[in-house]
């Protein structure tokens, strides 16, 4: 307990007013952008909503607290909600603590081990693919909330069971009652940045979903709300028998999902607000630790996992934010609010939620950049549309190493380069044909050298010249030793080779 003390002592000491009050104002927008949020998420993922506000309160009293990135805020992401939903459907709500403890265990690991700044090596366009992925999934998944009707399993089944979803709603008055509101919340999502400044004093995941809740509680449709169990019930750390299950190889997959999802979402979403703000830049070593210490925590709660969450980040520093203040404060807001108005999530409709994820799912595809990215970086835009389509067939996991391999087999391609330069293959006479090899020689682009080297002539000495190769691979060195020599044997000069 000293040691919690003297860390918010610290961090509040050094500020002035002016600080302080611009991170008191931030905190609350944060707050008020984080309820519905946490709550929303916790729902998609298949556990009590009050699951979602303790990952939210820990990210901010834990994570909030330790060093690495000042201005970004943590919580549960719909970016993990897919992920979250298989693993709790397939293994049970009991190991999801197990999971999450073990996914911040590794995360504490990598930081300690500074792999950090390794996330940054990771392809841009399978990052983007990833959440693409997880926004289509995300999507199709909530549209069945929408109706108040339980999803299928798996990407492919819940895209393939829309028109039949389409078909049920509109001949059910309950369905498609939830479905108004639902959608009702998505419109109010989309046209709320539009409408004058000195109205929009919510946030707009806050009003849409206030909006709705007004809407269920006058008219009371015959629509599922959100259940409460109370934060002490929700919570359920895992046990032994949990623990003692990271021994299956199924599970050691999931975990190993969740430690490289959630921390590529983490350290990229700082890249990206180190890009909205001048202040310090972030220690991506230190911001998995603390990504870490916060998992290992929701982890022993049996809580959701927590990533740094772009929308909550980016409302934090439009709000004014100066320190990391901010962030600690709104876990408080989270925290008294979880404690003192548990009631007040009952009365939330399901499709509300529902229609905040699938807004959130949107926006994680890269509409915009998509055109833009097909026309200068084709490759790019392969790799990015074959991993989504990846997580969609398989899952998230199988879905991002496919990816991956494709874009380490794209980099290959283009930086195996060979070029062939021919001097003399068209001029009469009896001289020799002077042959230069250029790049990098590997077996990717073997059949384009070995196809330019047999069309030179059979009956003229050639002069081979590999100096200018940086990188020969086995296979291409094999291939051209081979060429030689049938060329010695088969024509009419010898070759001769400098290398």
């Amino acid at each position: 307990m000293n040691t919690v003390t003297k860390t918010v002592r610290k961090l509040f000491r050094s500020r002035g007013p002016g600080d302080l009050r611009a991170d008191f104002t931030a905190s609350l927008v944060v707050f008020l952008v984080a309820v519905p949020l946490c709550v929303g998420v916790a729902v998609a993922s298949g556990v009590p909503a009050e699951l979602g506000l303790v990952t939210g309160i820990v990210g901010g009293l834990v994570t909030g607290l330790l060093p690495g990135s000042s201005l970004q805020v943590s919580g549960p992401a719909a970016g993990m909600t897919v992920l979250v939903y298989e693993a709790v459907r397939e293994y049970g709500i009991g190991a999801l603590g197990a999971i999450v403890l073990a996914a911040g265990v590794l995360q504490l690991a990598m930081g300690a081990l500074r792999l950090g700044r390794w996330f940054r090596a990771i392809s841009i366009a399978v990052v983007q693919g990833m959440l693409a992925g997880i926004g289509l999934v995300l999507i199709a998944g909530q549209l069945y909330a929408l109706a108040d009707t339980e999803a299928p399993a798996g990407g492919l089944a819940k895209i393939g069971g829309l028109p039949g979803l389409a078909a049920g709603t509109f001949g059910s008055g309950p369905a498609s009652a939830a479905l108004g509101i639902g959608v009702g919340t998505v419109a109010v999502l989309v046209l709320w940045p539009r409408i004058p400044a000195a109205a929009r004093v919510l946030p707009a995941p806050l009003a849409a979903v206030a909006l709705a809740t007004a809407v269920a509680v006058v008219f009371d449709p015959p629509v599922a709300r959100v259940e409460v169990r109370g934060l002490l019930d929700a919570v359920q750390p895992p046990g032994v028998a949990d623990l003692g299950r990271l021994a299956e190889v199924g599970l050691l997959g999931t975990v190993i999902a969740f430690t490289l999802i959630a921390s590529a979402e983490s350290l990229f979403s700082a890249a990206a607000v180190d890009r909205l703000h001048d202040g310090p830049r972030t220690d991506y070593d230190k911001e998995l630790v603390a990504q870490g210490a916060g998992n290992a925590v929701c982890g022993m709660l049996g809580a959701l996992p927590m990533t740094a969450v772009i929308v909550r980040s980016s409302a934090n520093l439009q709000a004014g934010a100066r320190t990391k203040a901010s962030r600690v404060l709104h876990g408080v807001w989270l925290l008294l609010f979880a404690a003192a108005f548990p009631a007040a999530l009952g009365v939330i409709p399901v499709a509300a939620l529902a229609g905040v994820l699938v807004h959130a799912g949107w926006k994680l595809l890269p509409v915009k950049e998509l055109g833009p990215l097909w026309r200068e970086h084709r490759g790019e835009a392969v790799v990015l549309g074959a991993t989504a389509l990846a997580i969609v067939v398989t899952n998230m996991f199988e879905g991002v190493l496919i990816g991956l391999l494709l874009a380490v087999a794209k980099t290959a391609w283009e930086t195996s380069h060979v070029h062939v330069e021919v001097a003399g293959a068209d001029e009469t006479g009896r001289g020799p044909v002077r042959v230069r090899v250029l790049g990098n020689a590997t077996f990717l682009r073997l059949p384009k050298l070995l196809d330019e080297l047999e069309a030179l002539p059979r009956d003229r000495p050639i002069e081979l010249d590999l100096t200018g190769l940086r990188h020969v691979d086995h296979a291409c060195g094999a291939a051209l030793t081979g060429w030689a020599e049938r060329h010695n044997e088969e024509g009419v000069k010898p070759v001769q080779v400098a290398a």
